[in-house]
């Protein structure tokens, strides 16, 4: 049987040489840009063009990543930067935005694309969407069980990618903005702060404080010939941010199995995966899960029915196995707190009492975890001793220069984890890098979409947005221009029942889809699809009877959603009605992103990204006044800041919560999934006669997620509509990058 590909992270020259001297067959590693480990040391471009060298000599493959959004003043440098790749031939680079996939495909052909988990696909429709486009390979997201990528791989000829160990995000990668709302440092552009990590306490202050979104580490040794045995092309190990060491010995680990894997011998893949699980229990990272590959929708399910019936109390009563609130954001193995210092000479020491058995010595390194979460530091020891009277239970004195009494103490590495390994750069050059060329105009094939005799698809207004269809007769009162509503399944029942009432004509609503959107599930046992599945292969199969019965109008926020409208029957008079918006998770930040996907049929209009400002909206529709007559801009609404494929309501026990800030978020949870959201609102409602000067006529007022109260969107319509239209700044509101921008470094 042919080996699985094993690829490993190489996040530093060291954890090169580490990955290649244990057996890797690839490594994917970033350069000093548009990579989303901005944070990690990278490579310089001699470094890079050393490596790259040496390891095609050895026969092996090389990764670079490319796995960030870029705004518009950046196109000059993305095109520097994937011309300098193409001259350097690279055996694939790793791709978030679809702008990158554009100029690839218009620029530099030969560049091969593989699409970051960033970018969101987690079904084969959306794997298919981007072969059309030139991708030969997907990285799957993580939040799929074994059957779904089973199911893919049967629908798919793309090659498929899938994470099997290492540090796992609490959202769904590539639809998270909860680090650059809160400082617009953006998973996007690699600047995640992992804010979802942080301590947090209820609302109300009870039970105490949390580490409630801090998830354990992903581990599919065990699971490596399931997905061997379904054609999975490759296995990818996370930790571009972590050590040498741990990278040598994880990939060790993965190593063994999947050589015994192609081997075929049941006997020697058993004692493997025992081998491989001895090393990885000294990877000195968090306890391990195989987070969703089992599936977990029906126990989510039985979870909520549960809690309803009263059977679960409130708190975290009822465990999942990947997630652990009393975990602080550590990694390590724990050595308690600091319980007091003292000073020896020049040195500042702290006494922390390890783990039975825990030996410490001069050269092991440490990271100290503050108390209050307010920040980590690491450190290699230069003193360590038992504490006098002996015995580990009486602990050590470390060096400490830094931290306080009651701050947390990991042990991240000890010396004898140092192992040496050959160097994989042996030569390097200049490396000069990218030169200086402009990128190319990206020209913009809409104008052929121009509305005939001046009437505008999508009329100049307000448009509402909500989640569930009684709340469309609260927005009544003022008579949007139209109205947007959520595509859940529930929804999408509601709207098919022969005798629903609603306010606006099908003609008036624009439904959502939700940019999550994995592969098939069968035989659900989430009440009212008890014989359907309930992701998107119901959804596609609703969608084909949303339009018969007139709704026509559909914001979409995945590759994959694109596919169900090409399903519906050339025969159907509704075929040539629908009318298609490229919503905010698209992330059009560019002109080149914009002609991606302006080029699937259908796509009418275009929907900002949340994380926009207007500096660079402006930029990327310079000169188009037709296309601003295209673009719904966001003015407010409550930003989904995270989604997570679990209903945590149900296992927290408490649908809100805040930071040590006191900065307010609430649960929006049910049989889908949690949302995340901000209880401080994101407003522009005051830039809107700006916005119109500019020759943008089309807003969106989102009032998705928590219910609607009447009250609440009586006082936000007065305010819109007070002072003779000079509407003024709504308070205790959020400009989150609109005026700013993301974080620059």
């Amino acid at each position: 049987m042919k080996s699985i590909e094993l690829l490993a992270p190489a996040g530093s020259p060291e954890a090169l040489d580490a990955a290649i001297g244990e057996g890797a067959d690839a490594v994917y590693l970033g350069l000093k840009d548009f990579n989303a480990r901005l944070r990690s040391a990278n490579f310089t471009y001699a470094q890079f063009e050393g490596a790259l060298r040496s390891l095609h000599k050895m026969g092996k493959k090389v990764y670079v990543t490319v796995n960030t959004v870029f705004e518009q003043r950046e196109a000059d440098r993305m095109y520097q930067f994937l011309k300098y790749l193409n001259s350097q031939k690279p055996d694939a680079i790793i791709v978030q935005d679809f702008g990158v996939i554009e100029m690839c495909k218009k620029e530099f052909p030969s560049l091969k694309l593989h699409a970051s988990t960033q970018m969101n696909i987690a079904s084969a429709r959306g794997a298919n969407a981007l072969s059309r486009h030139g991708v030969s390979r997907v990285v799957l997201s993580r939040e799929l069980s074994l059957q779904e990528l089973r199911g893919i791989k049967k629908e798919t000829n793309l090659e498929l990618e899938v994470f099997v160990h290492g540090a796992l995000c609490i959202s769904v990668s590539g639809i998270c903005l909860f680090s650059s709302f809160l400082g617009g440092k953006s998973a996007n552009r690699g600047m995640c702060t992992q804010a979802c990590r942080r301590l947090y306490h209820r609302l109300d202050r009870s039970e105490g404080e949390g580490y409630y979104f801090s998830p354990n580490d992903l581990q599919l040794l065990e699971r490596i010939p399931d997905l061997s045995a379904i054609g999975i092309k490759a296995i990818k190990i996370e930790g571009r941010m972590k050590s040498a060491s741990y990278v040598g010995a994880v990939v060790s680990a993965y190593r063994l199995v999947a050589d015994a894997v192609a081997g075929g011998d049941e006997n020697d893949i058993q004692q493997s995966i025992e081998q491989g699980r001895e090393i990885l229990r000294n990877d000195f990272a968090r306890p391990k899960t195989q987070f969703l590959f089992g599936g977990t929708l029906a126990e989510t399910q039985k979870r909520r029915e549960r809690r309803e019936e009263g059977e679960l109390e409130e708190g975290f009563s009822n465990k999942i196995d990947w997630l652990n609130p009393q975990q602080d954001g550590g990694t390590g193995i724990s050595l308690g707190s600091i319980l007091k210092f003292k000073t020896s000479g020049e040195n500042r020491l702290a006494l922390v009492t390890p783990p039975r058995g825990i030996k410490l010595s001069a050269r092991d390194s440490v990271r100290i975890h503050r108390s209050d979460d307010s920040g980590r530091v690491s450190q290699k020891l230069t003193f360590a001793e038992k504490a006098s009277g002996g015995g580990s239970a009486k602990g050590y004195w470390i060096s400490a220069p830094e931290g306080s009494i009651g701050d947390h103490v990991y042990l991240i590495q000890t010396k004898e984890m140092r192992k040496r390994y050959a160097p994989v750069i042996t030569q390097t050059t200049t490396g000069r890098g990218p030169g200086r060329d402009r990128a190319p105009i990206c020209s913009l094939n809409i104008q052929s979409n121009k509305p005939k005799k001046g009437k505008d698809i999508f009329p100049e207004g307000l448009y509402i947005a909500v989640s569930r269809p009684e709340d469309l007769f609260i927005v009544q009162s003022s008579r949007p221009q139209w109205v947007i509503l959520t595509l859940s399944q529930k929804n999408a029942k509601y709207l098919l029942a022969d005798k629903n009432l609603l306010p606006f004509k099908p003609a008036e609503i624009i439904l959502a889809l939700d940019p999550w959107f994995p592969q098939d599930i069968s035989n659900s046992v989430c009440a009212g699809y008890e014989n359907e599945s309930i992701e998107n292969a119901v959804i596609a199969k609703k969608i084909k009877q949303l339009a018969e019965k007139g709704y026509h109008q559909y914001i979409v926020n995945n590759p994959g959603h694109f596919s169900m409208f090409r399903d519906i029957p050339e025969s159907s008079a509704a075929k040539d009605k629908i009318k298609l918006i490229a919503g905010p998770w698209l992330y059009t930040f560019n002109s080149w992103s914009l002609s991606f996907v302006s080029s699937f049929e259908g796509v009418e209009g275009f929907v900002s990204p949340l994380e926009n400002n207007r500096q660079n909206l402006e930029r990327t529709l310079e000169n188009q006044k037709f296309l601003r007559r295209k673009y719904f801009i966001t003015v407010f609404a409550w930003p989904p800041l995270f989604n997570i494929r679990e209903d945590l309501t149900s296992v927290l026990g408490f649908n809100s919560f805040a930071d040590n800030k006191d900065e307010a978020f609430m649960l929006d949870s049910g049989y889908e999934g949690t949302r995340v959201y901000s209880k401080r609102h994101f407003s522009i409602v005051d830039k809107i006669p700006f916005l119109k000067e500019a020759g943008f006529g089309r807003f969106i007022i989102d009032l998705s997620g928590a219910p609607l109260k009447k009250t609440n969107y009586k006082d936000l319509m007065r305010a819109l509509n007070e002072n003779n239209g000079n509407i003024r700044p709504l308070p205790n509101s959020s400009r989150f990058n609109w005026k700013d921008g993301f974080y620059k470094t």
